[in-house]
């Protein structure tokens, strides 16, 4: 995924001299998980430029580098550093469309690494995506795949309004069928898709969650169970309608992210599951989430995380006996 994410930058630079990279360490060290790897070499540091350790300072002469027709791609290297960005990013970045009445897009991609799984502490492993999902004005992506990797953060530099684009750590380093030199097509934002069909119900995730609930979705057939799995790839906007059509085929759905479950983007899926669905549910919706508490230290992440018996747990109180 690592490799897939660097190339998107670079073939988008390539083919568009306003885009620019930006953000701390990206330029000569090419990021602390070398995502920018070889593109301030290749471009030059005018345009992958490494900036000091301001957050707040780098979304802030991006949104002044859009405003006079350049396309800033900002890494805010761990997903809580993006914190002191947030004036920014809600007063600024999010609502300069609407402030101007349409008149002053604002294409600007933010990177966000985030989530667990890699032996990181507090600051380094939050999930912040209800954060961005609950500011009006924000595009928010994250891809699962290698494909997606690639193919999301391309449609998200091109976009004309401001991406959060949600890497999660834990899958740079995973490993697919994939060229660089002819990157497969991918649906756009905004289009869920369904990596595993199934009847009996849905598992409903994204990015760092999908290969768990796939693992779970294989562990489930010994119990007689044959869950579909859903990838949402695009948080905002939400594709409902791919949803829905999946909950009611099986009648049955659980929601699995790491953020935490009180306020956190499965809550708002589970209204609106239920909502559309109410008529065709043999049971309430479920969510299986990380627990709301700070970031726990590493020796106990695994408890944490969303894992596959955490996810069968909820599957077999789907009331069955009905």
């Amino acid at each position: 995924m690592a490799q897939a994410l660097t190339r998107a930058m670079r073939d988008a630079m390539a083919e568009d001299p306003t885009v620019h990279v930006m953000g701390e360490d990206v330029g000569t060290l090419g990021g602390v998980f070398r995502i920018t790897d070889g593109l301030a070499k290749e471009f030059g540091e005018d345009r992958c430029t490494d900036t000091p350790l301001a957050e707040a300072g780098i979304l802030g002469t991006a949104v002044g580098m859009a405003m006079y027709g350049l396309r800033p791609v900002v890494e805010m290297q761990f997903d809580a550093f993006a914190y002191p960005a947030f004036e920014q990013l809600i007063s600024h970045v999010a609502k300069m469309r609407n402030r101007t009445r349409g008149a002053m897009p604002l294409p600007i991609t933010i990177r966000v690494p985030y989530g667990g799984g890699i032996g990181g502490v507090e600051h380094h492993c939050d999930s912040s995506e209800a954060y961005y999902v609950a500011t009006p004005g924000l595009t928010v992506v994250t891809p699962a795949t290698v494909e997606d990797a690639y193919g999301l953060l391309r449609a998200s530099i091109a976009s004309d309004d401001p991406v959060v684009f949600l890497e999660p750590k834990r899958l740079y380093w995973s490993k697919a069928d994939w060229s660089p030199q002819a990157p497969a097509a991918v649906p756009g934002i905004g289009k869920a898709l369904v990596r595993r069909t199934g009847t009996s119900a849905t598992l409903i995730t994204y990015g760092p969650s999908l290969p768990v609930c796939l693992e779970a979705a294989e562990a489930a057939r010994e119990e007689g169970w044959d869950l579909e799995v859903v990838d949402l790839r695009s948080l905002v906007p939400f594709d409902e309608e791919t949803v829905v059509a999946s909950v009611r085929r099986t009648g049955r759905a659980v929601v699995v992210h790491e953020a935490g479950g009180f306020g956190g983007p499965g809550a708002e899926i589970a209204a609106r599951v239920t909502e559309r669905c109410f008529h065709h549910l043999e049971a309430p919706v479920l969510r299986v989430t990380g627990f709301d508490i700070p970031y726990p230290p590493p020796m106990l992440e695994k408890h944490h995380l969303p894992g596959v018996e955490r996810i069968l747990d909820a599957v077999a109180r789907l009331q069955w006996e009905n």
